[in-house]
Order: structure tokens, then sequence, then C-alpha cells
């Protein structure tokens, strides 16, 4: 390596394609470093920047947008703890495609809920932990990769939804310290939601026996349990409107395909019923706090079946290829691997990102989420959204 004025990235084993095995290096002059990690921070502050204003000179119809969550909503809130390369997506190749620089998001892109922002005519929502002086106008996101409903999944290496809450908590104390306009954003505001899918992971993943201690049916419990504390903690501070999707189909992922001992590429029943499981519970959870509490509003996407829909039937989406990831290593590359940074740095790349459904082991390519987004955003449809409520409506609703 050399140790003034070039980096060089020579050990990663990169090949475009499904066929090359050649070596790529990646070289940068400190200079180009120097701007690349200047627009990687600081590109997204310059946007919402450019869009902030004083509460009061919006438009009284105008509708914030707070978001919270996993790895699926995470604009980059990881880049600013002290977490390990398997929490973080700050390096290449992920952000190759839109961004063309790592923001931290992971995909090779953007995020639904990037694209939920852009149909609300809405900058891109800056992360929580972004550096400098954040304007609340238009909202703020304070999901993080690898979070769980459960403060015990990923302890320590990742921003549990509670602690998520309480830094909500600390906006919305400054917020109402205001005048009653900063109180109106957040009665106005839509709140988003992705959290739960780590927590039926990790036992998996870290190879724990927390689910042969429990039944599925409480371990589900105590995750949704969880979930609904703090959907009324961010009620009881104004919120009113409330955006969820549910679990993607957790056992045909690429990342736990891999898992199965035959070696066969199925899909892991036990994790599939899990996130089933969770699904209907979040389902009948919402349907009782619309009963509930007053003025509470929903809209609950079907996450899961739309991207089990595009895995089978790839074609019918535009899409080439339904269950192996972009980028990674191995069978179906669900190695998560990509990037080279996670401890093996053995990885493969597609030429395509857009024409897969996965980008890596466990997240979804630009392409697949704007699709989804898409659906979410609008569509009617039973099998798109459950409760009385579209996105796009929500963000008509003024109260």
């Amino acid at each position: 390596m050399p140790r003034v004025g070039i980096i060089q990235f020579s050990k990663i084993a990169l090949s475009r394609d499904t066929e090359s095995k050649s070596v790529v290096k990646f070289s940068f002059s400190m200079a180009n470093l120097t701007s690349f990690i200047f627009f990687a921070v600081f590109f997204p502050a310059l946007v919402f920047k450019a869009h902030g204003s004083n509460y009061g000179d919006r438009s009284r119809n105008h509708v914030a947008l707070f978001i919270f969550g996993d790895s699926y909503f995470d604009a980059g809130n990881n880049n600013y703890i002290n977490t390990t390369a398997f929490d973080q997506a700050n390096f290449f190749p992920y952000g190759e495609t839109y961004f063309m620089f790592p923001t931290g998001r992971f995909s090779d892109g953007r995020l639904i809920s990037d694209f939920i922002a852009e149909y609300a005519n809405l900058p891109l929502i800056p992360p929580f932990l972004q550096p400098g002086k954040i304007e609340y106008n238009n909202g703020v996101n304070f999901a993080s990769g690898g979070a769980g409903a459960l403060v015990e999944t990923f302890q320590g290496s990742v921003i549990s939804l509670k602690t998520q809450a309480r830094n909500f908590e600390k906006i919305a104390t400054q917020l109402q310290l205001g005048s009653d306009d900063a109180k109106k954003l957040l009665s106005r505001a839509v709140y988003m939601f992705s959290i739960g899918t780590n927590d039926y992971l990790s036992p998996f993943l870290t190879h724990s026996n927390v689910l042969n201690s429990s039944s599925h049916s409480e371990y589900v419990a105590m995750v949704v349990g969880n979930l609904t504390s703090v959907i009324k903690q961010i009620y009881n501070r104004g919120a009113r409107k409330f955006v969820f999707k549910n679990l993607p189909p957790l056992g045909c992922l690429p990342g736990t395909r891999i898992l199965q001992p035959e070696g066969n590429g199925s899909c892991i029943q036990e994790l599939s019923s899990l996130a089933s499981l969770h699904n209907q519970a979040l389902s009948e959870v919402l349907l009782q706090l619309e009963e509930q509490l007053k003025d509470f509003k929903f809209s609950l996407y079907d996450f899961n079946a739309d991207v089990t829909e595009m895995m089978n039937h790839p074609l019918k989406y535009g899409l080439k290829e339904g269950k192996s990831a972009c980028c990674g290593w191995g069978s179906f590359r669900g190695e998560y691997n990509c990037g080279g940074k996670r401890g093996d740095k053995r990885f493969k790349l597609c030429d395509k990102p857009n024409e897969y459904l996965f980008w890596d082991s466990y997240h979804l390519t630009e392409s697949a989420y704007k699709q989804l987004a898409v659906r979410m955003w609008s569509y009617t449809s039973h099998f798109h959204t459950r409760g009385s409520y579209t996105i796009k409506k929500l963000f008509q609703i003024v109260p």
C-alpha cells in the first residue's frame, strides 16, 4: 500500500459480471478522496438546506415526513455511530447508480423512503445524526441499519427503535417550545416505519437460542408489543398519521437461502413463518389502535406480497433475476460480502443492477424500490395496502 498520495484498494477481488474473474483496482488521489468525503457527508445536507425554510414560510398545507426503522430506510445514520461494516453501507459499490458515491443507504441508489419523499414534493429527508444544523421543517430520518423493535437486537451496534423514539422526543420538545405552527407541523406530519426484520433474522445469524426459549407467538408478541409502545409514545407527541410496511419473506432472501443445511437454496420456512405471524399481528394491532386512539390513521403496505411476486415472477416487473443478489459472493450471492469490507474481500458485482430484485444479501435494488414505492404511494388494491388510507391520501389530509 502506498504511504502518501494514493490509496489503492487492490485486494478486493471483484468481477463485474457472473463470468469474469478479473481483479479490479480502485485508486483515488488524496484530492479526489477529499472531494469524495465532502460530497458523501455534506451533499445530503446541502440538498436539504436548499429546500429548508422557517416553518412560517411554508404552505399551510405543508406535510413533513419522519422516518423510523432499519436498513430499508436508513439514509446514513449508521455512518456516524461506532459500529461495524456489517451495519454500514458507506463504501463502494453502495450508492453507485444514483448518487455515484456511498451515502450509507443499503442499496445501489435510493430507498422506498426517498421515493415517498419525492412523491410528497419533499427533498431527501436527512439522517438525524448528520453533522451540521438540520432544519426539521421537512422531517428527519431516524432509521438505523440493523435496528429492531427489541433493544437486544444487535445491541451496541445499532440505534434501536426505542432510542430512535427518544431522538424524536428531543426534536418534538424543541418544536413544541416554539410557535403553534410548529405544533401543527407534528400533527400534520406523516410518520413512516420499517421495523422487525432484524428481530427475527438476528437469532438465526447470531445462533441465539432466544427462539428456543419462547414460542414463536410469544416472541412475535414481544416484537409487536415494543413497536406498539413506540407508536403510542409518538402519538402522544401529536402524531396522527402513520405508515408501515410489513416484513418480506425472510426465509427467501439470498442471505437466508444459503443457511439451508442441505445447500439446495430453498427458503427457510421457519423464518418466513415468523414473518407471516408478525405481519398478521401488526395488522391486528393497527386496527385496534385505530379504534382506541382518536384521529389515529394508518396505511399498511403489503411489502411481503409484492416482494414475493417480484421474486417469483421477475420478468413481469421488468427484471431478469428475482432470487440472486447483484452484489455478493457464493450461492445466490448470499454471502454478505458486497464491497469486500465485511471480512471476506471477495465479491461479485452484476453489470446491470436495474435487472435485479436484490442488490445484496438482504436488500433490494433502487429499481425494485422504485416500483414498490409507486404501489405503496397510491395503489388502493387490498393486495397492496391494508387500512383505510394510501400514503398519498395521508399527505393530502391536513388537520
